[in-house]
């Protein structure tokens, strides 16, 4: 008998394997600044500030020095502080407001709960409510607005988050204070309301929402805000938040150690003293926002209709002839990339940045040319 033959048997290596929850995400699509040819175009799809950024803000950042930032963001705390009236110790920094959302999530939920938020909604809610391992829940709208009963009939007793943008993004809709405070008083006490005022700076003063006064009276309010937008310094990743001290200890005790860099740190103390800045940018929305508006709406018989908007962009609906993607593509020809949405179910729509005023008219005369040769 000959000798014995050993069999082999191949094992396959193993990978590592995500949790299902993190393999359900659809990772967050940011507007572009290229044509489909990668032509640069004249981008007015990321909602940044044409006006640029506040000289005093520039100098701030070519004198930071490149070392490791203050972890805690100690001055830039103290002046945010100081402008609404906060106490330093109720704020907590970010890697731009897109940390904290995440951190709200990620502090308060996880497998089994439910993190509700209304249909048309910033986009990094659905990936927050994921990315933690609870369930997203989505209210329905109200003519693409925020509808408080809708989201109140969702609530459960494994809500823990509820998410707010306002003015919303993409849709550029608000609630008036009212609706706030009546959207936070049916709240059961232990689920976290947060209102995402991203764009909070853009609303008109005596439109005011109460955010703020709501988180410094209750423990289950996180307010939002970011440094991206009116202040111009989005690529410097800065953000905001403000509630009841728990708040801010559960989220200083899981963000990054050194979130803010010391040039962001710097820029952002520079940019928040320079109010000259932030109102000349405020009105020129304003100005810029009212003319193109009337323009679309004087396209209404063409199907062109631009949702109301307190922010620095409009979302305007395609229901004629002209398509979203169809202007999209023409706005691309003439050298403007605007933000079409399909991967958030808004197919029939374009949300368009508030540009120069050259660049608005531009953008309007465009879809005019576009309708009636649609038509």
């Amino acid at each position: 008998m000959g000798p014995a033959v050993m069999s082999e048997t191949i094992t396959t290596p193993k990978a590592p394997t995500p949790k299902p929850w993190i393999e359900a995400i659809h990772a967050y699509v940011p507007g572009k600044s290229k044509g489909k040819d990668g032509r640069p175009l004249i981008k007015l799809s990321a909602n940044e500030n044409p006006l640029g950024t506040s000289e005093a803000a520039l100098a701030a950042k070519a004198a930071a020095p490149a070392l490791y930032p203050d972890p805690d963001s100690t001055a830039l705390r103290t002046a945010i502080g100081a402008r609404h009236g906060i106490d330093p110790a109720r704020v907590v920094m970010g890697t731009g407001s897109d940390e904290l959302l995440n951190l709200a999530a990620q502090g308060y939920a996880g497998l089994g709960d439910e993190v509700i938020y209304v249909r048309y909604g910033f986009s990094v809610y659905d990936i927050a409510a994921r990315r933690c391992g609870a369930t997203p829940v989505v209210a329905p709208d109200a003519d693409y607005g925020t509808d408080v009963d809708a989201l109140l009939a969702l609530v459960t007793e494994r809500t823990r988050v509820v998410f707010v943008a306002n003015p919303n993004n993409p849709t550029g809709s608000y609630l008036p204070k009212g609706e706030i405070a009546r959207l936070h008083a049916a709240l059961p006490s232990d689920v976290l309301l947060v209102l995402d005022q991203a764009y909070g700076e853009y609303v008109a003063r005596e439109d005011e929402d109460g955010a703020l006064a709501l988180a410094a009276a209750h423990d289950n309010v996180l307010v939002t805000r970011t440094f991206s937008k009116i202040f111009g310094l989005a690529g410097e990743r800065i953000g905001w938040g403000t509630g009841a001290p728990g708040i801010v200890a559960t989220l200083n005790r899981i963000r990054g150690p050194f979130n803010v860099s010391s040039t962001g740190q710097a820029m952002a103390e520079a940019a928040l003293a320079d109010t000259a800045f932030v109102e000349a940018s405020r009105v020129h929305n304003r100005d810029e926002r009212t003319r193109f508006v009337a323009k679309l709406e004087a396209l209404g018989n063409h199907g062109l209709r631009p949702l109301p908007s307190q922010a620095n962009f409009v979302l305007t609906l395609f229901e004629g002839a002209l398509t979203a993607e169809a202007a999209f593509d023409g706005l691309a020809d003439r050298g403007y990339i605007v933000r079409w949405l399909p991967g958030q179910g808004l197919p029939q729509a374009l949300r368009i940045t508030i540009g120069k005023s050259a660049d608005m008219d531009a953008i309007a005369d465009a879809l005019r040319e576009m309708a009636e040769a649609a038509k």
